[in-house]
């Protein structure tokens, strides 16, 4: 793996460390919504924001794997097979 390679992936981890972060915060302000009675609206719009935070990191691993796959298709490493992809694709 050379060093472009490993810089492309920390940023990767980083931005979906964020995404994850950001759904951390908002599922406990659910919880926290729902311990004090919150309206449902209220509530909804939060996990609504908690889930898209979760399905953006999800979309940004497996944009970045795709384009791997693309722009490496000789490189050592094996990547999905396109029913793969499109059984991870299904499942955000």
């Amino acid at each position: 793996m050379d060093a472009s390679n490993t810089d492309a992936n920390d940023v990767l981890r980083g931005d979906v460390r964020r995404r994850l972060r950001r759904a951390e915060g908002q599922v406990g302000a659910v919880v926290r919504l729902l311990d004090e009675g919150a309206d449902c609206r209220t509530i909804l719009t939060q996990l609504s924001a908690a889930t898209r935070a979760l399905q953006q990191a999800g979309f940004r691993l497996l944009a970045s794997n795709v384009t791997d796959c693309v722009t490496c298709p000789d490189d050592d490493r094996q990547g999905p097979d396109l029913d793969e992809l499109e059984r991870l694709f299904m499942k955000l």
